[in-house]
């Protein structure tokens, strides 16, 4: 028998947004997938929550009914079939080959029909794409996957989900794990029994690596990833959920904390979260922990500390030591080779050591210029804790010793850097050592230092966005290194230090922003992020005002780029300061400030804008007042484009504008006041003087401004433009100008007649404003969306989302929103577009973005039926 298993995608999602129309569409679709089974000759013998399952004689028959369903059905709806051998009983069938059947539609997206080789096998003249080997869950053996093409059905789609496909930022581990097997095993199965379990133990015991291990092992479980957050760089408790927002992508919402923000976003989704090192932010972690447990059921935390978490339901797990065999193991791996008549003293070593895996490591990385012998005869001398008389001191005293011994083993160069270089939050490079080290050594000497510390393992090379190696310490490591500097009294000089360079590299930073080389400055702060946190709050809690003040000002500047906005906040917290100092920056400060206008915080945004106008000279012309017209757009967020466009006028008139920003500012405020004569002769040249300034985030946005300005007169040169902006900004990694472009483009490729571009438009510009949390602007392309499913006839979920994103700035950006609700309203009544509207008002950011990703995928699947 060939046998068919169907599943709606996202039905969850559908039936919590909407209980009725699921109802009505679920009734729909069951129809058609029975009308096309029965009439194909198969035999519908079981429903599975939203999905079918269907019997055939025919493989062919099987994969007719599949494609005739595809093609009538609205939903987004996956399939999968397998053929072989099954038992009937009682009406169901039974065998392996509906397992295979259901696994193999596991792995397939909306849309899409996915063929076990069993069944290609047996088919002829049909179209299949050879989508290779791949495993199945439950499935012993690797199944060859083919995607079924036949006119009417859609052909892109993502990889399939099999166990090869990984989602979340879980990487690869660097080591092999030893002398875990059973302990694994057993930790595997309480996290599956247990949403909350917490790996306990003293410091390089092997907490993390054993995370890491068992994070992978049950990877596949989770469909939405499994997502490490490594909370060793995070020395505030205070910024343990900016840190955790920051690789989610979660950005505080109006009205919440940050850790509320982040629990709202999870709600709903199935992963696995693991908080790694948590026992220097032990209550902040926990509270972050408490807040998501009980915002998602969906969600379960593995969490390493050396002391429980303290929450309700919580498992905890104490990781012990290795035993001797395995810790010799684990010895001779890391040491690359030891002879026979080694191993007693190995023996003796990983005794000494208590099977600490950290100490382990760090005994074998010294066999390159020790032997076995002489490792163990300097235990006697630096370890005397490891011995019986000693038992009773607390256990982390026992990895501080190795970690003792091994700075035991570094001349006075080495230890000096390493214990300057425990400043550094989240890794540094060369040219950072050698600012903070402060060894008066020069590049060369300094590297060869870093070279020595990393083949010692006490420096490890780290993952960089730039072509930069960075390098960075194992916590405990770190954490030693620091506690030596602050006895030293080394240590305030060191973070001043630190701070002092960070806020250095702002000139430089700037110029490379304003270059063609622009997407290194953005990538500069995504690896220095946490340094540059931990820079403003160390200088800011040292009174360093000028210190502080920078780091605000290039973070904040490039940081809108990459609509990231948590600078605002630094900014808002030292303003007052700044200000009674009448200090120099102050209105850089505001400017940075007014970026909290994007995340929902209107008013304050313009207190602030206006501000910066008291302070900065209206003829300021260096890169962070280029900014200015730009944060000036916050009058939209209240429907006044002519206060927008008046400061436009000002600074062109005070100012050279050699960027452009001011006159493509004023081109967008004029045709948002319906000045279309005008805007159109102020974008005569502008392209070409954005060009001038060899800055692609100039360039883009004055493309998005001129098209802006052509969009009625000419447009298929607006589109044009708008496009080549997309594709600068994507290049340049811009994502700021990458949001409104494509935000623009949906109604651009709308009116010229393709709407599938139009959604993938809005779906770019959807998902990076709810990614960052711009809750100001989200309604934009809400609407746009709204005015594009308005025309393909789906008029409920337009109105739906109308009443969310009818918002002021929608009003004086979108030409035809006017028309498109009236329309909406004689269509639908005037009842029933108010109660739609006031549904869609009342959902929230994630919830109107969730129901806008339904409705674009249930057009796109219309769209592409009707092809």
């Amino acid at each position: 028998m060939t046998f068919l298993f169907t599943d709606i995608e996202g039905s969850t999602h559908r039936w919590e947004s909407d209980a009725d129309a699921m109802r009505v569409d679920l009734a729909a679709h069951d129809s058609v997938l029975r009308s096309a089974i029965e009439s194909h000759g198969g035999f519908l013998f079981k429903h599975t929550g939203d999905g079918a399952c269907a019997a055939f004689a025919s493989p062919r028959s099987a994969v007719d009914a599949a494609i005739d369903a595809q093609r009538r059905l609205m939903l987004p709806v996956r399939m999968g079939l397998a053929t072989g051998e099954a038992e009937l009983r009682d009406g169901d069938y039974f065998g392996t080959a509906l397992n295979r059947a259901s696994r193999v539609m596991t792995a397939g997206h909306g849309g899409q029909v996915l063929l076990a080789d069993s069944t290609a096998a047996l088919l002829s003249g049909v179209a299949l794409t050879d989508l290779g080997q791949h495993r199945l869950r439950d499935v012993t053996q690797p199944v060859a996957l083919y995607q079924l093409c036949a006119p009417g059905l859609r052909t892109d789609f993502p990889r399939p989900r099999t166990l090869e496909f990984r989602s979340g930022n879980l990487r690869a581990a660097p080591t092999s794990l030893i002398g875990r097997a059973g302990e694994l095993a057993d930790i595997v199965s309480a996290v599956r029994a247990h949403r909350l379990v917490t790996l306990t133990g003293v410091g390089g015991i092997g907490k993390t690596r054993l995370a890491v291990e068992v994070a992978a092992s049950v990877a596949d479980e989770y469909p939405d990833g499994v997502w490490l957050f490594e909370l060793a760089a995070v020395t505030d408790p205070a910024s343990v959920p900016d840190a955790v927002a920051a690789v989610l992508g979660v950005t505080q919402q109006p009205g919440k904390t940050v850790c509320e923000s982040v629990a709202t976003a999870l709600d709903g989704r199935e992963r696995l979260l693991v908080f790694d090192n948590c026992e220097h932010v032990v209550d902040a972690a926990a509270d972050l922990v408490a807040a998501i447990l009980h915002q998602s059921a969906t969600v379960r935390v593995l969490a390493t500390s050396r002391e429980g978490l303290g929450l309700p339901d919580e498992k905890p797990w104490r990781v012990q030591s290795l035993d001797v065999n395995a810790a010799v193991e684990l010895f001779a791996e890391r040491a690359e080779s030891i002879s026979p008549d080694e191993l007693p003293a190995v023996q003796d070593v990983c005794r000494r050591l208590d099977g600490i895996p950290l100490a382990i490591e760090l005994a074998a990385s010294r066999m390159s210029s020790m032997s076995v012998g002489e490792v163990r005869d300097r235990l006697d001398h630096r370890f005397q804790l490891l011995v019986g008389s000693r038992r009773g001191v607390e256990r982390h005293q026992t990895l501080r010793h190795a970690v003792a011994w091994s700075f035991g083993l570094l001349d006075e160069r080495e230890k000096k850097l390493l214990e300057l270089c425990s400043v550094f939050a989240g890794g540094f490079d060369l040219q950072s050592a050698c600012a903070v080290g402060g060894v008066g050594e020069d590049e060369y000497a300094t590297l060869d230092l870093l070279d020595a510390l990393v083949r010692k393992s006490l420096l490890v090379v780290a993952k960089s966005s730039t072509a930069r190696t960075r390098y960075s310490m194992l916590e405990t490591i770190r954490q030693y290194a620091e506690d030596e500097l602050v006895a030293r009294g080394l240590a305030g000089e060191a973070r001043r230090a630190h701070g002092r360079y960070f806020a250095s590299r702002e000139a430089e930073l700037l110029d490379l922003w304003d270059s063609p080389r622009q997407r290194d400055a953005y990538a500069w702060i995504i690896d220095e992020l946490a340094n540059l946190r931990t820079a403003f709050r160390w200088a800011a809690d040292d009174g360093d005002l000028d210190t502080a003040a920078a780091i605000v000002t290039v973070t904040g500047f490039l940081g809108l780029w990459m609509e990231v906005y948590e600078p605002a906040a630094w900014a808002e917290e030292i303003i007052d300061v700044a200000k009674s100092a009448n200090h120099s920056r102050l209105g850089e400060l505001y400017l940075v400030a007014t970026t909290c206008q994007l995340v929902g915080r209107t008013g304050d945004g313009i207190r602030y804008a206006e501000a910066s106008h008291s302070v900065l000279p209206a003829d300021l012309d260096d890169v962070v007042s280029s900014l200015i017209p730009l944060q000036d757009s916050v009058y939209l967020g209240i429907g006044r484009p002519d206060l927008w466009a008046g400061l436009c006028r000002a600074r062109l008139t005070a100012s050279s504008d050699t960027r452009a920003f001011a006159r493509a500012g004023l081109v967008m405020a004029l045709m948002a006041m319906d000045e279309h004569a005008e805007a159109i002769a102020m974008a005569d040249g502008l392209i070409e003087a954005a060009e001038a300034a060899d800055n692609p985030a100039a360039l883009s946005f004055a493309l998005l401004s001129y098209g802006t300005a052509l969009r009625d007169a000419e447009p298929e040169i607006s589109l044009a433009a708008a496009r080549r902006g997309l594709r600068i900004a994507k290049d340049n990694q811009i994502r700021a100008n990458e949001s409104v472009l494509a935000m623009a483009l949906c109604k651009y490729e709308a009116d010229s007649g393709d709407p599938l571009a139009a959604l993938d438009g809005a779906t770019v510009a959807i998902r990076n404003y709810h990614d960052s949390g711009t809750a100001s602007v989200i309604g934009v392309p809400l609407a746009n969306l709204a005015y594009l499913l308005d025309r393909l006839g789906r008029y409920e979920p337009a109105a739906t989302i109308l009443g969310y994103a009818h918002t002021p700035m929608a009003e004086v950006t979108i030409p035809g929103l006017d028309g498109t609700i009236a329309h909406l309203r004689s269509v639908l009544g005037d009842t029933t577009y108010e109660e739609l509207a006031r549904k869609g008002e009342a959902m929230t950011m994630a919830t109107i973005t969730g129901f806008a990703y339904e409705q674009i995928d249930q057009a796109r699947a219309q769209l592409e039926q009707a092809r």
